[in-house]
């Protein structure tokens, strides 16, 4: 912002914060994506994650990458039989190709933006992420490992 020098500046912000959650997989090769809008994440939300994934790709065998967080390891999680899981080294989150979707997706959609409602947040963020193709999310997740 360029203001005249003593001018005082009036910035809009939003204070404190709340969250919402997007549990997504990807798959690198092809571009297809899954995912789900959930209001936590922990265990629970993980093992709906996993039903859903495993629904609706029941005919493949899917390796899912994750890096290790509590929920993603917890002794409570429900793996179905046609998703395989494998762990990132700790503190590598630059390995996980959905990490850079993400990256990818907050740049578009909410970078410099100021939201008056977590509603409105959450539409930017749906918005941008419908609108990609599965040529750019193959684009974006590329790894050179997989």
């Amino acid at each position: 912002m360029w203001a005249k020098k003593g001018t005082p500046l009036n910035v809009k912000i939003k204070q404190g914060y709340k969250s919402f959650y997007m549990h997504t997989a990807v798959s690198p090769h092809k571009g297809e994506d899954f995912s789900l809008m959930l209001p936590q994440v922990n265990t629970e939300m993980m093992n709906i994650f996993l039903e859903e994934l495993s629904k609706a790709y029941s005919e493949y065998k899917i390796l899912l990458i994750m890096d290790q967080a509590g929920w993603h390891k917890s002794k409570e999680l429900n793996i179905p039989p046609n998703i395989e899981i494998e762990f990132l080294p700790p503190y590598s989150p630059e390995l996980n190709p959905v990490e850079r979707l993400w990256k990818w997706i907050k740049k578009e959609a909410v970078h410099n933006k100021v939201f008056a409602t977590l509603e409105q947040l959450m539409e930017s963020v749906i918005n941008e992420y419908q609108k990609l193709s599965s040529e750019k999310i193959a684009s974006l997740c590329a790894c050179f490992y997989l």
